[in-house]
């Protein structure tokens, strides 16, 4: 506290981070839209996080929602030879949403890192499944074209990741965090 006992934002920072790892969250009307936020709000409405590195129901959710998008778009790419850029576009779309998800739906403070991992992760275990399909039927595997794909998938990640990170940011939360 400063010399005539107010709070200034230098102390708070300091108090609250002493404390425990804290996330700002803007205030919301009984409608569910936002509200401005005083001083006196940054304060009033700071929640734990999470201490824990990875959000797992995060990791999860957003995955789901990589594999339900992306996976339908590759196989109508498999079998249609007049689809393939809709669909390779399409895949890519999957990614940027389901990481996007993830970064926005974790509590741990690392939008970027579980948005990353979400798509990768996403990516290769899909991408198993394919190439173990592909090797079983005695079919060539595009080694190249997986590895540049991952390429692909991994910047997806981040702008998923980025996109995950400003909705956090300009103040929506999940259904499930209101």
């Amino acid at each position: 506290m400063s010399a005539d006992g107010d709070l200034t934002r230098t102390n708070v920072a300091t108090i609250i981070s002493n404390l425990q790892v804290v996330q700002i969250t803007r205030p919301r009307s009984p409608r569910g839209t936002m509200c401005s936020m005083s001083e006196d709000d940054l304060v009033a409405n700071a929640e734990p996080i999470s201490t824990r590195r990875w959000d797992v129901d995060a990791l999860r959710s957003g995955a789901l929602i990589c594999l339900v998008l992306a996976v339908p778009f590759t196989l109508l790419g498999l079998v249609s030879d007049g689809a393939r850029v809709i669909s390779f576009f399409g895949a890519v779309i999957g990614f940027i949403i389901g990481s996007g998800s993830a970064a926005w739906a974790q509590r741990c403070g690392t939008p970027l890192s579980h948005a990353l991992v979400t798509a990768i992760g996403a990516y290769v275990g899909a991408q198993t499944v394919f190439v173990v399909l592909r090797l079983v039927t005695d079919r060539t595997v595009n080694w190249f074209g997986v590895f540049f794909t991952l390429s692909i998938v991994s910047f997806a990640g981040i702008v998923g990741g980025f996109l995950g990170s400003r909705m956090q940011a300009k103040g929506f939360a999940p259904s499930s965090r209101q």
